[in-house]
């Protein structure tokens, strides 16, 4: 019943500064700027070609503007939320509950942009106490096109823009429950699970559409963290040299390509600004 990672949610105090720091590193203008009207929250989005982020911050009174607050006040800007996609919420709710959870029932939502355009949606929500924490929720979009791809910057060439996500990670102290909750209860794929000491983690690997959901663990007992966290992000790069130079050559800190630990692959590290975000960019190696 989950198809995808329909968008992945960032709290930032300052959209404005977010969208220069994104449209800069994706390459890549917004899809869509709005509010969450009677939440309090307003957005910024980036849509790829497998998944959209979602930048958020309150700028009034709300649920949701609470929620954004209490995380930036508790943890920082970062990785707030993961919304998994589905094209039939009330048949979700029904696999969710047979598989012993306690989703809500389907709750419509809507928004419309600074230009206008208008989008709805149900969302059935997951309770933290079953999520260990976490922010999720499962979303149907009426019309998934609603949100348009983000295009090129200005001056930038789609071979040196952001075009996908790769994966996101989450960190844990408890692989095991995470499989029990993701493989047996959302029914993701769990399409690794290995343990490499020299690396000193265990990493689980649940492909969700054409995205990776990777799973952390630090064997060493005294770097497990305390509690489940949304972490970091790996973008896709058509091509990872020219990504890293556009990069260099305005002012972004990045790391020199290097080969990647995925056989057939070369990486680069984003380092700070990216709003609390660890963030790696992945590309192939042309010559593997």
């Amino acid at each position: 019943m989950i198809d995808t990672i329909d968008h992945i949610i960032i709290a930032v105090r300052d959209l404005a500064a977010a969208k220069s720091t994104y449209t800069h590193i994706l390459g890549r203008e917004p899809s869509w700027e709005g509010e969450h009207p009677g939440l309090g929250s307003s957005n910024l989005i980036y849509r790829l070609r497998n998944t959209y982020l979602e930048f958020v911050a309150a700028t009034g009174e709300g649920q949701f503007a609470d929620m954004i607050r209490t995380k930036l006040d508790e943890e920082g800007e970062g990785l707030m939320g993961l919304v998994f996609g589905t094209v039939n919420a009330d048949a979700c709710v029904r696999h969710l509950k047979a598989a012993g959870l306690n989703p809500t029932d389907p709750i419509p939502g809507g928004a419309k942009d600074a230009a206008g355009n208008e989008r709805s949606w149900r969302n059935v929500m997951l309770s933290p106490d079953e999520t260990g924490g976490l922010f999720m929720f499962v979303i149907e979009q009426d019309d998934p096109l609603a949100i348009p791809l983000a295009q090129t910057a200005e001056g930038v060439s789609g071979r040196a823009a952001v075009d996908a996500v790769d994966h996101v990670v989450v960190n844990t102290p408890r692989p095991d429950e995470l499989i029990a909750f993701f493989e047996g209860q959302l029914g993701l794929r769990l399409a690794l699970d290995h343990t490499i000491e020299k690396w000193g983690v265990r990493q689980l690997f649940f492909r969700v559409g054409n995205v990776t959901l990777e799973v952390v663990t630090p064997t060493a007992k005294d770097e497990v963290p305390e509690k489940d966290s949304l972490w970091g992000i790996a973008y896709r790069a058509p091509d990872l040299a020219l990504m890293q130079e556009r990069l260099t050559q305005t002012g972004v800190d990045v790391s020199e390509v290097r080969i990647g630990r995925k056989k057939g692959t070369l990486v680069a590290t984003v380092k700070p600004e990216t709003h609390g975000i660890p963030t790696l960019l992945i590309g192939q190696d042309p010559a593997a």
